[in-house]
């Protein structure tokens, strides 16, 4: 591994994948997180926090993927924040404007950087959103009995609910 890549907190798998798939079938096998022993036999716990980045590690390697470490508080161009949460770039920028996201504007530059913390609680904030979107939907479906009807019925229900909702505003 290069310096600047270990600088820059990029992995990449293995091409020998052989201790890497064993590492991972091991870490399948024992849930709970471990001790780190050194050469010398010493050894030491290893954090629940530590242990579950190793199993992602492993996981996104085993899969071909590099990985990268980077600081929460690491600014992130329009454009990477935009990739991270499977956007486009409008659709960010839109996102800033509205105020749903909050960016850092560098004095003397006109290019807008985002936290990468804060693009992650937005991301949290969506998924809670949908998971609440979702819960509801389910709710209001199981007390109109919308389950026990046919799907076409349940389809004409669905429309004639958007209907409704898009008169009301």
């Amino acid at each position: 591994m290069t310096t600047s890549t270990r600088e820059r907190g990029t992995v990449l798998p293995p091409e020998d994948m052989r201790e890497l798939l064993d590492l991972s079938k091991f870490l399948e096998r024992h849930t709970e997180p471990a001790a780190l022993l050194g050469p010398g036999g010493e050894q030491t716990p290893l954090p629940l926090e530590i242990y579950d980045v190793l199993v992602r590690v492993v996981a996104a390697m085993r899969k071909q993927r590099g990985v990268t470490i980077v600081p929460v508080e690491q600014l992130l161009t329009t454009q990477q924040a935009a990739d991270l949460l499977g956007i486009s770039r409008p659709t960010l920028v839109k996102l800033i404007d509205e105020g749903k996201l909050k960016d850092d504007k560098p004095s003397g530059s006109r290019h807008r950087r985002l936290r990468l913390s804060e693009v992650l609680d937005y991301q949290k904030r969506r998924s809670a959103e949908r998971s609440e979107l979702l819960t509801k939907l389910v709710t209001d479906a199981e007390e109109d009995s919308l389950y026990e009807i046919p799907a076409q019925q349940f389809q004409e229900a669905v429309r004639a609910a958007r209907a409704e909702r898009r008169k009301k505003g």
